[in-house]
């Protein structure tokens, strides 16, 4: 009886580590080309843009819930539409720098289903003073 209960528990075991490594090796990844780009100098009131490319490296289908930005004055686009396995998506940021001074690190949140659920991208700039 003592065997068979040793038995059934290293079974159960098994079971549950198996169920643990197949969760962990399944699902939506995000791959980005790159994760930000620096603008360098720019003029206060110019308005930049960038596009990121990403590929769903895993799995299943991304879905992305919400692209959030830090402020105002940096605004993202997204595809709505689950991006299958293998496939890429671009997400569209850009930023206005009216009212800025100074290094800026606009960063955008991406909120996802994917295995790490939540990524960022930014944008970096330093926006000088208008000259008349």
């Amino acid at each position: 009886m003592k065997k068979l209960g040793v038995l059934f528990s290293l079974f159960a075991f098994v079971l549950v580590f198996q169920a643990s490594a197949q969760d962990q090796g399944s699902g939506a990844v995000i791959t980005f080309k790159e994760k930000s780009v620096d603008f360098g100098d720019i003029v206060q009131g110019a308005k930049v843009e960038h596009t990121f490319t990403l590929t769903n490296t895993g799995s299943a289908p991304l879905v992305i819930s919400n692209v959030a930005a830090t402020c105002g004055c940096t605004v993202p686009s997204w595809p709505k539409e689950p991006v299958a396995p293998g496939k890429s998506a671009e997400i569209k940021v850009s930023f206005n720098s009216a009212g800025k001074m100074g290094k800026q690190n606009s960063v955008v949140r991406i909120y996802s289903n994917a295995l790490e659920p939540i990524e960022k991208v930014s944008l970096i700039s330093n926006v000088l003073p208008k000259t008349n």
